[in-house]
Order: C-alpha cells, then structure tokens, then sequence
C-alpha cells in the first residue's frame, strides 16, 4: 500500500466516532483497531507510522468506547492496546482481542457513579419528605438499595453497583391532630378514603373524572352547592342515606352533594316508656300502709274515660305517669299528660289502666281523661303479664290535635311493679320519634361513618355513609399530586366497607415524615455521596500515574 494510504488513516480514524456513535456492540470499536492493520505491510517506516496513529488515537478511541459502551468495556480496551501498538511493531497488524472484559478501575469508576446516582435519589426523597413534613395525610417516600452485579466468573466476581428504589408507607399512620371544623375526618388503621378529581365547570356545576381515586387526607369542608372537597381540591365520594329510613339509598359510590337543607316534619309513630308503678300507690285519700286502700272507689273511675266533672276524685286516686311531647303528621306538638290509676288488687294479678288527658278545656260531663286502650297486668312477683307484645297502640287526642296511632312500647321487661317508698311513678326511660320540621344548622360526623345534618328543631339525621377503601397491597398504589393515589395491576381493586369506628371526626391525620428522622438520613447520604465522590477521585488520579508513564 502506499504511502499516502497511510498517512489518510488518521482522518479515516477521526471519522470512526461519528460512524460508530451509535453502535450498539463493542465489534465496531475493536475494528477501528484493525483498520490500522490492514492497509499496511511490514515496512519499517509504515509500521512505525502505524503505531504513531494507533498511539495517538488510543485516548480517542477509549473515550468514544466509554461513551457508548461503558467505563467497564473501556478499562479492559485500554489493557490490550499496548498489546496491540507492540503488535503493530513486530507484525504491521493492529489488533485487539475479540471479547473485552472489565477493568478495575474503569469498574470502580462506573460504581461510583451508579452511588453519586444513588444518594441523589435518596436525596430527593428526603427533600420532598421534609418539605411535606405539615401536610395533611402525606406519607413519606423512603429509599431502598439494591445491589447490581455482572454476570462473571466466580473468580472474577466484583462487588458491583447501586441501584435507588422507592418505597412508600402507606400503612404507616400519622399523628392524630384535634380540628375544631366538624366535617375534618382521620382513619384509625388501614384504608383510604374514595374521592374523585374536577375536570370542569359546565353552567356552574363540577364535571368528575371517571376514575375513582384514594387519600387519606380528610380536611373536607362543605361548599356552597353542597359538595365535601378536601384542601387538595378532591370531592368526597360514598352512599347516600335516606334520612327517613338511615339505610343507604344504594350500593354504588356517588359523589356526595348534601341537599337536605330543610327536615320535613316525622309524625310520633313510637313512644318509649320504661319503669317502675308502685305496688302500694300513694294516692290523696289512700294509706299505703294499708292493703287494698290504693284501689279506686267505684265503677266511675274504671271506665274507658273520665267526665270533667269527676276529675277532681280521678286525680285524688291516680298517680302521674308524667308527661310526654308528641307530633302529627304536619308537625304539630301535642303534650301527652298521663297518670296511672291501679283498678285491681286481685291475688296474684294486679292491675292498672293508663290515661291521658285529651281535654283541658272539658266542662261537666265532656270527657276530660281518656283511659289508654287496654289494661296492663302485674303478676305476685312484679312482672307485666299483659299486654303480651309489651306494646299498647292509641291514637292521642289533645284539645283537638290528633297525633295518630302512637305504640307505647313498655318493652317485654320494660315496665315493672315492685315497692317504691314514696309510693310513685319512677320513670327510667321516657321519649318518642317524632319531631317538627327544620332547617339544617351544621353538619357533622358521626358513629359508624356516617355523615350525620344538625337541625334547628334538635334532631341529627344520618345523609350519608362513608365507606373506607383497602387494597391487597396499597403499598403498590400509584402516587398522585394532592396526597392521592390511583390502583394498579400490583394493588389489586379495592374492597369497600363501612368506615364504623376507624373514621374519628373532628380529627386530621397528619404526615407521617419526622423531621428529625429525615436529617439523620440526609447526613448518612450525604457522607455517603461524598464518599462515592472521593472513589472517582481516586481513579482518577491512578489513570493520570498510568499517563504518566507513557510520557
């Protein structure tokens, strides 16, 4: 070949790295070697020509390697070049080995990387976990290490590189945090509350994504048109409850929208009563220390009502049962005054009627107190005997108000008749279930998890049941902006079920990182990171000796 062949090899070796940029085998590069051979035979001045190129093209060539494929490569490439350059000079041919193995300090170098890598990683996270250290219902992103290993000879092995991974702990529970807004809610335990992300105004309503959702953080407020949307800008989802019924109204999860502003009037349909009448009465003309002096006097006061007129010998042989506020249909009260009157004494089975007074206003011989429906009877050993049910049914009758059919319920052992030293009606339990209408006050949580609207006239009426999601293993959830995260194939679909007592009101859960844990994992990956920095260094510094003695 001549000459001037050679002496263009130099620019067909400085085409080599834009030829072979991106060649994906080390093949291309040891070639280059070879092209150095090829052209020229074993004459003196051409082989020496071709060790000058081969040399001064050994650091170019080794960069180009490292870059496309890795420090590793490149080490073992350096190794066997001057191998190759003493090649050049007996034979006239360049060339490198078929397969390359990896260097030490090439190695070493890569390791190092793969750590700086690494530690910044951690790095990252730290950061992120102490500037999300107040808020709400975050939970901290910690870093696992993994080693990385080259598949070699047993005798050739390396303690290899780093990897960084994420790992979430999402079953780690943050501190509980008192809240003085109703509506704030916190999971005790595992679980996740569902909600649904805005996308859109369309004439001035919210548009929902289709796709549920899942937080933890619960600092829900109520918005004007009636939506539950936490700080992050998420709408609380789950079932519907009729206030009527307090069962859910359905069983698939729906955006919550309160809409109940106003409580319609519930009409009285069950009074509860429980206690105890006395078995010598104390009445205005008995003596309850004698036997039988507790009965009323005569047919006229056992009949199914009592005459104005004889009121006045009605009450000086009852005893009151007190008094009671029931409800109509539209809501109107109706106080219900009672008092017990005992009408036998019979051996072994006692009895007693109820009344009630159904008009003030009664003059004469109008009735003025209204026997209840039936009896109720006692045997010897102070326990009601009938009615059976342990319920009288009667429809009250007050000044011309009618409540409607109102089951008194004394209970099967509700209401009993053992001595009392005053002689008197000793009442234990005494309400009813109806109520006015009403206009919504507040809202708030209650037991169970369910989201319970404070009314003016008194009643607390469950809207709504939250359920509380779990996965087979959240911790594979996909994390999201706003404290919340999305299912995956890993996390299997979630399972809902009522938030019973894991949901607590009132309360916040706030984030799980501690800062003074993360500053102890800054300083470790900090010396860590410098370490690793002090690693390439060092090669460094052993690569630059190995230039030295070139020179």
């Amino acid at each position: 070949m001549p000459l001037r062949r050679c002496k263009s090899m130099s620019n067909s070796l400085a085409a080599y790295r834009d030829e072979n940029r991106g060649e994906a085998a080390l093949s291309p590069g040891l070639h280059a070697f070879a092209m150095l051979g090829k052209p020229c035979r074993a004459v003196g001045k051409r082989r020496r020509l071709q060790s000058q190129v081969a040399r001064r093209y050994n650091y170019k060539l080794l960069k180009n390697i490292k870059r496309n494929f890795g420090m590793n490569y490149a080490g073992e490439a350096s190794r066997s070049m001057g191998a190759a350059q003493g090649n050049v000079r007996a034979t006239g041919s360049f060339q490198l080995p078929d397969e390359v193995a990896f260097m030490g300090i090439f190695g070493a170098m890569t390791t190092a990387v793969s750590g700086l890598t690494a530690q910044s990683f951690a790095l990252e996270n730290i950061s992120g976990n102490i500037a999300n250290s107040r808020t709400t219902g975050f939970k901290r992103v910690d870093t696992t290490f993994s080693t990385l290993v080259p598949d070699l000879p047993t005798n050739r092995e390396v303690a290899g590189s780093v990897g960084a991974f994420s790992r979430g702990t999402l079953t780690v529970q943050g501190d509980f945090l008192p809240s003085q807004v109703p509506t704030h809610m916190a999971i005790s335990g595992e679980g996740f509350f569902a909600v649904r992300e805005r996308t859109a105004f369309v004439d001035g309503s919210p548009a929902f994504s289709g796709a549920n959702q899942f937080t933890r953080r619960g600092d829900f407020e109520l918005t004007n048109n009636g939506y539950l949307v936490n700080g992050a800008g998420y709408y609380l989802e789950g079932y519907p409850v009729d206030p009527n019924t307090g069962s859910a109204t359905g069983s698939a999860l729906q955006i919550l929208q309160v809409t109940n502003d106003n409580l319609p009037a519930r009409p009285t349909q069950q009074m509860e009563y429980r206690g105890n009448v006395p078995s010598y009465p104390k009445t205005n003309i008995a003596n309850i220390s004698i036997p039988g002096s507790e009965l009323l006097s005569g047919a006229a006061y056992t009949g199914a009502s009592i005459a104005a007129s004889d009121e006045s010998g009605f009450v000086d042989r009852t005893i009151s049962g007190q008094s009671l506020t029931v409800y109509n249909g539209i809501g109107t009260p109706i106080d219900v005054q009672m008092r017990w009157g005992k009408t036998s004494n019979t051996a072994g089975a006692e009895t007693w009627s109820l009344y009630y007074l159904s008009d003030q206003n009664a003059t004469g011989a109008t009735t003025k107190w209204t026997r209840v429906s039936n009896a109720v009877t006692f045997d010897a050993s102070g326990r009601m005997t009938s009615p059976a049910s342990g319920i009288l049914s009667q429809p009250f009758v007050v000044n011309g108000a009618t409540s409607g059919t109102v089951d008194l319920n004394f209970g099967l052992t509700g209401l009993t008749q053992f001595a009392d030293a005053n002689g008197s009606v000793n009442i234990n339990t005494l309400n009813q279930d109806g109520y006015p209408s009403g206009t919504r006050t507040g809202i708030e949580m209650g037991e169970g998890g369910r989201l319970m609207g404070v009314y003016s006239n008194g009643q607390t009426v469950a809207l709504a049941q939250i359920p509380i999601a779990q996965f087979p293993a959240d911790s594979l959830m996909k994390r999201k902006d706003g404290g919340v995260f999305e299912e995956t194939l890993e996390s299997g679909q979630p399972i809902f079920a009522d938030g019973g007592r894991n949901i607590v009101g009132g309360t916040l859960e706030g984030s799980n990182a501690d800062v003074a844990d993360e500053f102890s994992k800054m300083i470790v990956t900090q010396q860590a990171y410098s370490a690793n920095t002090r690693i390439i260094t060092t090669a460094q510094q052993m690569l630059q000796d190995v230039m030295n003695i070139v020179r």
